[in-house]
């Protein structure tokens, strides 16, 4: 699994797109989201649903020494995945444009979000809706041309924390915050003071040049693991489904 049992997967959508949606042996890679896509009109976002769990699958069966198949994926209140009557493992994903994002991790939970690098986010009042007042204030010190992106970045970061708590404090993104990239990214209060323990982590990256990864993990301390280092790995694609007979 790589460092602290955890890692993040990304591929690029059409190389795990099955060619046709109507082919019988979907119904049994999908298993009950096979349901859900029956119910959907043909788009784009209808692609990266099928392509999203087809990883997720093929990710968590490669580290379970399992088949994809033989894995259910299920979902809490608030729309977090997880895979059922397997305890030992948890699982986040996120897709956008292109590219989708595969979060796994051994211990405790994470969750996973990415955006386009360059989307629009500055002087269109987002930054008075997700960042603190540190935030802002961060911001202001960040070269006019890589302001955008750090916004981005920032509201990636919170997606991910989001993600990883299922949503189940439900405050603002106002009333949490991170500081710059280059200082060990923490969970900041509004005020920039630390809003959280050694049994958090947060990572982010930039894949292809175009998108921005970002991903929360909390390790509760429990069992063995490797503490040799505190970096996320970032994987490269799974090889193309399509290749395979099986």
């Amino acid at each position: 699994m790589g460092l602290l049992g955890s890692c993040v997967v990304y591929a690029d959508v059409d190389d795990w797109l099955p060619k046709d949606l109507e082919e019988p042996r979907l119904l049994e890679d999908l298993g009950f989201d096979h349901r859900r896509l029956a119910r959907m009109p043909a788009s784009r976002n209808r692609d990266r649903f099928v392509a999203s769990r087809l990883l997720l699958k093929s990710a968590a069966a490669a580290v379970l020494g399992t088949s994809a198949r033989e894995l259910e994926l299920a979902y809490k209140p608030g729309g977090r995945p997880y895979l059922r009557g397997i305890d030992q493992l948890g699982v986040s994903l996120s897709h956008t444009d292109g590219l989708l994002v595969v979060g796994l991790t051994r211990f405790g939970r994470l969750g996973v979000d990415t955006e386009p690098a360059d989307r629009r986010m500055l002087e269109l009042g987002t930054e008075l809706r997700v960042c603190t007042p540190h935030e802002l204030e961060a911001l202001r010190g960040v070269p006019e041309e890589r302001r955008n992106r750090e916004l981005v970045r920032l509201w990636t970061l919170k997606e991910a924390y989001s993600k990883a708590i299922g949503q189940g404090l439900r405050f603002r993104f106002t009333e949490f915050g991170f500081g710059p990239r280059d200082t060990r990214m923490r969970m900041l209060r509004p005020d920039g003071t630390p809003g959280t323990g050694q049994e958090w982590s947060f990572h982010s990256w930039l894949v292809e040049d175009a998108y921005t990864v970002s991903a929360a993990v909390y390790d509760a301390g429990f069992g063995d693991r490797d503490q040799a280092g505190g970096t996320l790995p970032l994987l490269p694609p799974l090889p193309d489904p399509r290749s395979s007979t099986s």
